[in-house]
């Protein structure tokens, strides 16, 4: 795998910079009466901005700088005065690393998926991690923050080290596929749906497997783009989401409801690759196209509208239609790319 030193250490960030977020914001905002708002703003500069802010990217080709940038802004939002302002410096530092990042990531993995699917995964466990010791408080403050800053320093020096400056392997900016974005509509339903799926999920043993449920998250987005990288990704997705159907059929029980999130996770990296191979000169764009879908995906369970998924028929219903989207998006980058 091309640039392992460079994955390790964006995977690494990736868990620092998640968990920095969930803990600073359950720390010092949870308290504050802003903080439904801050949640929604955080979201919105987190996941939708990475859209605009990954346009950018894509023409300042300088992804390390990027990611440090972001971590170093998810460093310092502690310093700011209000639980509002925390909340957007830490939304915009996570989607800035998010798109440095990844932008390397895309361009490392070439035709495949395997290092999308390492550096996706330890977001979930950082998030959850953080959540839990900025509820508990067991950490002092400042470590998450200087964690950031020593990362931003090592991500720097790795990238001169690796390519001679921080210049970084972005394609011309282009939009691709004779300029029709729209070839990525499939793909960002599946994300929409995904995401949707995720927040609106609820087991009955849900509270006591809390753990293995995170694991689970973490482990199908790694084992996802390997999967991909040995089967291809049409039988790869076929696969995975045709036995999480099924065992979503089954998840009142735990251990049939742990492998159909883990099945049904797998396709992310999937989603993302695709994704990049339809709009090369666009991948911080798409990038962020996909994550926006994230941000539209939480926004039900943020206004307390009443969910649709309340019985494991829906679950598999909901896999069974990503399943078509999903193949309609790599149908695409097949006959296109």
């Amino acid at each position: 795998m091309p640039h392992t030193p460079r994955l390790a250490l964006y995977s690494l960030a990736h868990f620092a910079v998640d968990f920095s977020c969930a803990f600073l914001l359950f720390r010092l905002a949870s308290g504050s009466p802003d903080w439904a708002l801050g949640l929604l703003l955080y979201n919105f500069c987190a996941f939708a901005m990475q859209m605009p802010l990954g346009a950018v990217a894509d023409r300042l080709n300088r992804n390390g700088l990027v990611a440090a940038a972001g971590c170093v802004l998810t460093a310092l939002s502690p310093l700011l005065p209000a639980a509002l302002p925390l909340a957007v410096a830490a939304g915009i530092g996570n989607a800035l690393f998010h798109l440095g990042g990844g932008l390397d990531t895309l361009n490392d993995s070439t035709k495949r998926a395997a290092a999308l699917g390492i550096f996706v995964s330890p977001g979930a466990l950082g998030l959850a991690l953080g959540t839990l010791c900025g509820k508990t408080g067991i950490l002092p403050l400042w470590l998450p923050s200087l964690t950031l800053l020593a990362l931003a320093a090592a991500i720097l020096l790795l990238c001169r080290r690796t390519c001679g400056s921080l210049r970084s392997e972005n394609a011309l900016p282009d939009l691709g596929c004779a300029g029709r974005p729209a070839v990525l509509v499939p793909l960002f339903l599946v994300v929409v749906l995904r995401s949707y799926m995720g927040m609106q999920q609820s087991f009955p043993w849900k509270a006591d497997w809390a753990l293995p449920l995170t694991l689970m998250l973490v482990l199908g987005k790694a084992v996802g783009g390997f999967l991909s990288d040995r089967l291809g990704p049409r039988r790869a997705s076929a696969a995975s989401l045709t036995a999480a159907a099924v065992l979503y059929m089954f998840c009142t029980l735990p251990l049939p409801g742990l492998l159909a999130v883990l099945l049904f996770n797998m396709t992310m990296p999937i989603t993302l690759w695709a994704a990049a191979r339809l709009l090369p000169g666009a991948k911080g764009f798409t990038f962020g196209l996909l994550t926006f879908a994230l941000f539209l995906g939480f926004l039900p369970s943020y206004l307390g509208w009443p969910s649709l998924l309340t019985t494991p028929a829906a679950y598999a219903a909901v896999t069974v239609i990503s399943l078509g989207l999903l193949g309609l998006g790599l149908w695409e980058e097949g006959r296109t790319c």
